[in-house]
């Protein structure tokens, strides 16, 4: 995947990433393929990065990675991702017939990606990246990426806590947790 900005990075911190689907096309939801971008939060944990926080819309992903060292670029954990996404994503509509969008997504390749192997162009070849330089940013953009699925012409959900591919559940449950335990040690 072609990357046209390189991202500064620093040992020890969280960024806030963004990357978007070709022409912000539903490849996500048409192809049903979330489950890929969970299994490269698989993958990134057994490299040593955390999630923090995630939203994986129809067309595009959100998410906080901390990396507590760099054994990679961000650009390159980011690429590699999207390549193994991409891979996924051009399987399903393969399997699905979907010859016309496949079709329009490989007249999309660039000369110079075609030589270096890539057949579709799946993601666009940028993505955005912000490191998170206070708690106040990364609550800022944990509530941003939280309702997402039910802000502007989303309405993926009836609430953003119910919004199956998202971290916000997880945050409103430990908090509960901990609230009940807070509780819990009062009486005690």
């Amino acid at each position: 995947m072609a990357v046209r900005t390189q991202h500064e990075q620093e040992v020890n911190s969280i960024y806030f990433v963004t990357f978007t689907c070709y022409k912000w096309l539903p490849l996500f939801q048409q192809t049903n393929s979330y489950n890929l971008v969970y299994k490269w939060f698989d993958y990134l944990y057994t490299q040593n990065i955390r999630v923090a926080g995630y939203v994986i819309m129809p067309n595009h992903v959100h998410v906080m990675l901390y990396f507590p060292e760099m054994k990679k670029s961000l650009n390159t954990v980011i690429g590699n991702g999207k390549r193994f996404m991409a891979y996924g994503i051009v399987k399903h509509l393969a399997a699905s017939n979907e010859n016309e969008l496949l079709q329009r997504m490989s007249a999309a390749v660039k000369e110079r990606e075609k030589k270096r192997g890539q057949l579709h162009k799946v993601f666009e070849d940028s993505f955005d990246a912000k490191k998170c330089i206070s708690k106040q940013f990364i609550y800022q953009k944990l509530d941003y990426i939280h309702h997402n699925p039910t802000s502007g012409k989303w309405m993926l959900a009836k609430d953003f806590l119910s919004y199956a591919h998202s971290s916000a559940s997880f945050y409103e449950e430990t908090a509960c947790f901990y609230d009940k335990l807070m509780r819990i040690e009062d009486v005690l």
